[in-house]
């Protein structure tokens, strides 16, 4: 069996070759910025996201910690952090699993099927339940605005300032500041 520092090396090289932007954050390979868009099919659709992805020292057998750099409207990532709650990643996670699983199969199950049951923002899992129309509306908005390819790219100190957002998206809930951003 090989040791985790090879099968991490393994696994972000097979991740790299299958057409992922992939930054590196540090020397090490334990913390990286991948490249992901939205799937087909879905109000994700066109939206671009920097995902922020730290490795354990124990991977493969401890998962990866994925979170969302940019905005994102869904009910399993918490809006003000980009956390995922993300099952098969938080808790069924197996040695099995390499990080093209993660951005290949989980993250694009996720986005294709929410679960509002189990939610890291509560709004967007409420009006998913309540008015699907409207929460795909919604999603389609934070891809305008949060996740065209250039934002992706940008770091989160480069955040829009309110002035861009209607007056619904500013007061639909207390925490619509992203990654580092300080309050008023």
């Amino acid at each position: 069996m090989s040791s985790p520092s090879k099968r991490r090396e393994m696994d972000l090289m097979k991740l790299m070759m299958s057409d992922y932007k992939v930054e590196m954050i540090n020397d090490g390979m334990q913390e990286f910025y991948v490249e992901f868009h939205g799937p087909n099919d879905s109000p994700y659709h066109g939206g671009v996201w920097r995902i922020r992805v730290e490795l354990p020292d124990a991977y493969p057998y401890k998962s990866p910690s994925i979170g969302f750099v940019n905005k994102i409207y869904h009910p399993n990532v918490d809006e003000m952090s980009g956390s995922v709650c993300l099952d098969v990643i938080n808790q069924t996670w197996s040695p099995m699993f390499d990080l093209v699983n993660v951005f290949e199969v989980f993250l694009p199950q996720l986005l294709l099927y929410p679960n509002p049951s189990d939610p890291l923002n509560g709004e967007a899992a409420a009006l998913m339940m309540r008015d699907r129309a409207a929460y795909e509306k919604r999603v389609k908005e934070y891809c305008g605005k949060y996740a065209k390819p250039e934002d992706a790219g940008a770091l989160s100190e480069e955040n829009p300032s309110d002035e861009e957002l209607s007056e619904d998206e500013k007061y639909a809930s207390s925490d619509e500041g992203m990654v580092g951003r300080a309050d008023p």
